[in-house]
C-alpha cells in the first residue's frame, strides 16, 4: 500500500528555516519523479520543487529558487525540502507527491499525494 507522509512543518519567524521531510512507503523512488507543492490560503495548489525520475535533475519555482533545496536522503525512501529565508508568502500547506516515470511534476498529473504539513511564517 502506497503512503506518503510529510513532516517538519510548524511555525517559524520570517528569515528562518525549516526542513520538511517526505517519507515514502510502498514505492521505489528511482522510478518516480518527486515533487513538493504548496497551497496558500485562498490560492491554488502549485509546484515548489521537483526531482526528475529521468536524470535526477531538480527544478524550482521562481519564488523558491535560491532559497529552497530538494534532495533525496542517501539510501532512504525520504525526500527533503530545505527552506531558508522564509517569508510570510511561504505560509501554506506543503505536500509531497510522486509521479511514475515523470519529469516535471505537473500538479494535475501526480499519482500519489501525502496529506500535507502546515508551514506558518509569522512574527
Amino acid at each position: 500500500q502506497v503512503q506518503l507522509v510529510e513532516s517538519g512543518g510548524g511555525l517559524v519567524q520570517p528569515g528562518g528555516s525549516l526542513r520538511l521531510s517526505c517519507a515514502f512507503y510502498g514505492i521505489t523512488l528511482d522510478y518516480y519523479s518527486i515533487g513538493w507543492f504548496h497551497q496558500a490560503p485562498g490560492k491554488a495548489r502549485e509546484g515548489v520543487s521537483c526531482i526528475s525520475s529521468v536524470d535526477g535533475s531538480t527544478s524550482y519555482a521562481d519564488s523558491a529558487k535560491g532559497r529552497f533545496s530538494i534532495f533525496r536522503e542517501n539510501g532512504r525512501n525520504t525526500v527533503i525540502l530545505e527552506m531558508n529565508a522564509l517569508t510570510p508568502d511561504d505560509t501554506a500547506v506543503y505536500y509531497c507527491a510522486a509521479e511514475a516515470y515523470g519529469t516535471s511534476c505537473p500538479v494535475n498529473a501526480m499519482d500519489y499525494w501525502g496529506e500535507g504539513t502546515l508551514v506558518t511564517v509569522s512574527s
